[in-house]
């Protein structure tokens, strides 16, 4: 299928079924490379997502999207990969499973120019109470002025695509999603989304607290199924950590395998509550047509019709593959050939998704969420 008809797919969904694409990013760190791939295809592709939901890495990446011409945001993806990228052993020949653990460990020692430098008050002490904007190994001012410099924020507040960043509200435990539909959103909102502690401070929003909504929901699709009204929707998930994978045999993997256990969010369980949450709602809206016409103006059958929905949802889930030799250090791997290889993955897997168009054809119309998956069969090797 060529990129016209791919395009003429995505419309048709949106014009016929008045349907939105959707464009989720999960947090993952040095990970969030991946999800440049998926941006680049579905560019390349003509498919502009009508709303961008992130988290953490992938609030950046959503604010770098939503905050840009559309003619622009891939480039203004390029700079901010480029400049996060790690350039410390640059001149050392590239050897697999050496070279990624120098990267990771030169970034927890030095930072990353551009994201976040060292902290040395909380190195010296971490019983002193520093202050809340202090209580973190890491300072991320220089985040802010990096996402000022490449995010136009009166492009996003316009409102088109819609853009929502999640965060948790560190005093009462509650996820809060900014919404540009609802309230502007500016750096501030993109940087408590990817505050994660301890390694980053937390961020004074309104007079409260965020830190990284990744530690409520590192994956923020309930956001799309909670909406009001709903829409037919065509999402394209993007998911950095492997909710399945190999028993550890040492404290090593251990470490790994916990942190994809942690950060994958319960992706599976979460999609199928939604999808029979969905199920239900047809359900409701079928059993309402064979209540007579003159009963169904009722108030009390009004209100029973009110929890019924017959929209489809669409979920395009595209899982990073591993890379060899990666470790539970791949998250702060920002060396280049991480970098490259994680979007080039991205890239290859949402090709092959918009080229198969699973979406196309016809489904159950009990079914409110169908799931297509895109995932790797085989690790990813290191260029």
């Amino acid at each position: 299928m060529g990129d016209a008809s791919v395009k003429e797919t995505v419309d048709k969904f949106r014009k016929k079924k008045n349907g939105q694409v959707v464009l989720v990013l999960q947090g993952g760190g040095a990970l969030g490379a991946y999800q440049v791939g998926v941006y680049q295809a579905l560019h390349e592709a003509g498919v502009e997502p009508d709303w961008i939901i992130g988290t953490s890495i992938g609030a950046i990446n959503a604010g770098l999207i939503a905050g840009n011409k559309p003619e622009d945001r891939l480039g203004r993806l390029d700079e901010f990969w480029q400049r996060v990228k790690s350039r410390r052993g640059a001149l050392i020949p590239y050897l697999p499973g050496v070279s990624e653990a120098w990267s990771s460990w030169s970034t927890l020692v030095g930072g990353i120019s551009g994201f976040f430098k060292p902290n040395p008050w909380a190195f010296w002490s971490m019983h002193f109470p520093w202050g809340v904007d202090h209580a973190a190994f890491y300072s991320t001012a220089s985040l802010r002025e990096t996402l000022a410099e490449l995010i136009d924020f009166s492009i996003i507040n316009k409102g088109s695509p819609r853009l929502t960043v999640g965060a948790a509200n560190i005093q009462t435990s509650m996820m809060r999603y900014f919404d540009n539909r609802e309230s502007e959103i500016g750096s501030e909102q993109i940087m408590a989304s990817g505050a994660l502690p301890p390694a980053f401070p937390a961020i004074c929003i309104d007079g409260e607290y965020f830190w990284d909504g990744g530690i409520l929901s590192n994956t923020p699709t309930e956001v799309i199924f909670d909406d009001f009204p709903r829409r037919n929707s065509l999402i394209f998930a993007v998911h950095l950590w492997n909710p399945i994978g190999p028993v550890p045999r040492s404290i090593w993997e251990v470490f790994h395998r916990q942190k994809d256990i942690q950060y994958s969010s319960r992706i599976a369980s979460h999609i199928s509550r939604q999808q029979q949450t969905h199920r239900l709602r047809h359900v409701i809206s079928q059993l309402v047509q064979q209540i007579p016409s003159n009963l169904r103006e009722s108030e009390v059958v009004k209100d029973l019709a009110g929890y019924g929905c017959v929209t489809q949802m669409h979920v395009v889930r595209l899982l990073a593959p591993r890379i060899g030799n990666e470790n539970h250090t791949k998250d702060i791997d920002f060396s280049s050939e991480g970098i490259r290889a994680r979007r080039a993955a991205g890239y290859s897997a949402a090709m092959q998704a918009l080229q198969q168009a699973p979406w196309e054809g016809n489904f159950d119309p009990i079914e409110g969420v169908i799931l297509h998956e895109a995932m790797p069969e085989m690790p990813l090797a290191a260029e």
